[in-house]
């Protein structure tokens, strides 16, 4: 039975979701304007942008609906609705980076290392305040994160080492594409081995000192406990922590 508590519930994790992939975006669009490199996450959409001259929104939704299709060959099923979910998310975040491109490129354009420097560490904390909020409403994963689990499953890799691997094979696709096409890495720089190496451990710090928090503001805490009692099964903290380990797995930075 949908209760009150339950719709407040799921309309505080709707909030989170949905600025957690407005603040992934505008991240991303950070460090699209410091042309250091983009996040292995993005680079390969990024790519196709420099390559064709489209839209990153566009091309973000093309990259994702490629996920999606090598998600499809590697687990060997086809689940229509989990497809159809990943394809609209995909859809949105792509519209989003459209957005807050836009309003990035309001500002000046950094012109100087310093500005690009400066508009890379605002993309890096960004970005990671979008993973906060992201991760902690549990609620489906895009494309690409989807495919990091896949290939951990399909290959029997710690989580850790298959973001490492498809983050690899992100990024090696991408230099291939600017190389082919453009004639220069492209999407691929320094601020690619910085973002893939600072994100994480922002966001982890950041997950530690303020994910609970969040938690609990949205009612999670209260609703799985709920769950639980209904059951008759005994309830702690350590149960709870392992409950939202998911989203406390190393994220996959865009």
């Amino acid at each position: 039975m949908i209760t009150i508590d339950h719709i407040n519930t799921t309309v505080k994790r709707l909030f989170l979701y949905f600025i957690g992939l407005f603040f992934l975006s505008l991240g991303v669009s950070f460090s699209i304007q410091a042309s250091l490199g983009v996040s292995p996450v993005s680079s390969l959409a990024y790519a196709f942008t420099l390559s064709s001259g489209l839209s990153i929104g566009l091309m973000t939704i093309a990259a994702n609906v490629l996920f999606i299709i090598i998600q499809i060959i590697l687990s060997r099923r086809f689940n229509f609705r989990e497809s159809i979910v990943q394809l609209l998310i995909a859809f949105l975040f792509g519209f989003m980076m459209d957005f807050t491109l836009f309003l990035v490129q309001i500002l000046p354009a950094p012109e100087t290392w310093m500005m690009k420097a400066v508009f890379l560490a605002i993309s890096l904390f960004v970005v990671s305040i979008g993973l906060l909020g992201y991760f902690s409403a549990k609620f489906p994963l895009m494309p690409y994160d989807e495919l990091t689990h896949v290939i951990s499953e399909k290959f029997k890799m710690q989580f850790s080492k298959a973001k490492i691997t498809s983050d690899l094979l992100n990024v090696v696709a991408a230099g291939l594409i600017c190389l082919i096409f453009i004639q220069s890495l492209g999407s691929i720089g320094i601020g690619t081995l910085i973002a893939a190496y600072f994100i994480g451990k922002i966001t982890g710090w950041m997950m530690k000192k303020y994910q609970h928090h969040l938690i609990r503001w949205s009612g999670q805490r209260k609703e799985i406990a709920e769950e639980v009692i209904e059951t008759a099964e005994p309830w702690n903290d350590a149960e709870f922590e392992e409950e939202l380990s998911d989203a406390r797995e190393e994220p996959a930075s865009p």
